[in-house]
């Protein structure tokens, strides 16, 4: 029996992936597609996430979310260097011929978790906005859902916006500090192990060499973000696949091994703002609920599942 599913994106290009990665996937039930700011506003958010599933051929809702951090005004800027000016490689062509669903993303959240109680998985590859509201108006949401995964992070590495801090962590750390200590059965897949999940080159050409619509969108799109890694982590032979290895672990936890760990967040005007770290103070640590952190990564066994259904 399929997994259900909510993924919650800020729709780029790897957020962009992970849809297609999760519709692809038989033991996964895409319920539907809540957005948030982050790589580009909630409002490009929203409409990226109609192309791709229009593109991909599936309906699902697609709820819009939060527009700016949980405690603070917006002051990550958007990350249109990484993923283009519209968020998927500058591919848009046109707009989508949906709507977005009614309603919000926090809502939508609560009463996908409250119908399908003990059996909902709830992927967030974002800002973790959506979900601290949610935990506002649902205090007992972390006991409604089977498991929730976090793409975000960087407990044993160093960040990728800052030197210590991760994206999504970085960009609301107040709302990630919130979620983080709530008591969701998490399991917290950072930097530590998504920087090792490389996409080569030669594999996305063979995307556009299927002679598809979708592959050659797809191929395109991932180009963008081959040339931001390039530019920007030289070396690197390949892009990371930080949302995809989220969803993976949706199907098939093993691709990675865990610790668990009790993780502070540093919010406010802290100079490491967003850091994740773990606690090792034994007073600081009682007043913090065990994650599963994700350390190691088969990153080869992974890639090979992920390129098997993505396009």
């Amino acid at each position: 029996m399929s997994k259900k599913l909510i993924l919650d994106v800020d729709t780029g290009i790897d957020d962009a992936l992970a849809i297609a990665y999760a519709v692809h996937s038989p033991e996964l039930e895409l319920l539907g597609i809540t957005t948030t700011f982050g790589n580009i506003s909630v409002e490009e958010a929203t409409r990226n996430s109609l192309i791709l599933l229009e593109k991909l051929g599936v309906e699902a809702p697609v709820v819009s979310g939060a527009h700016k951090p949980y405690a603070r005004e917006l002051f990550k800027p958007y990350s249109r260097h990484i993923h283009g000016e519209d968020g998927i490689g500058n591919q848009l062509k046109e707009a989508p011929s949906h709507q977005a669903a009614p309603g919000d993303a926090a809502d939508f959240i609560i009463g996908q978790a409250c119908r399908y109680e003990g059996k909902l998985t709830l992927v967030a590859v974002g800002p973790l906005t959506n979900l601290a509201i949610a935990l506002d108006r649902c205090p007992e949401l972390p006991k409604l859902l089977d498991r929730l995964i976090i793409m975000g992070g960087a407990v044993t590495v160093r960040g990728n916006v800052t030197e210590a801090a991760e994206a999504n962590i970085y960009a609301d750390p107040e709302a990630a500090a919130y979620v983080l200590g709530a008591g969701f059965p998490l399991t917290l897949v950072g930097l530590d192990v998504t920087m090792q999940t490389l996409l080569p080159q030669h594999d996305v050409d063979k995307w556009r060499e299927q002679g598809t619509e979708l592959g050659k969108f797809m191929a395109d799109m991932t180009d963008f973000y081959m040339e931001a890694y390039r530019n920007f982590r030289p070396g690197i032979a390949g892009c990371a696949l930080h949302d995809p290895l989220a969803v993976g672990l949706a199907i098939d936890s093993s691709f990675v091994q865990t610790r668990p760990m009790r993780i502070a967040v540093e919010v406010g005007d802290s100079p490491e703002v967003g850091r994740t770290r773990e606690v090792q103070n034994e007073h600081e640590a009682q007043a913090l609920p065990s994650v599963d952190v994700a350390l190691e990564v088969d990153a080869e066994r992974f890639l090979r599942h992920f390129l098997s259904r993505v396009v």
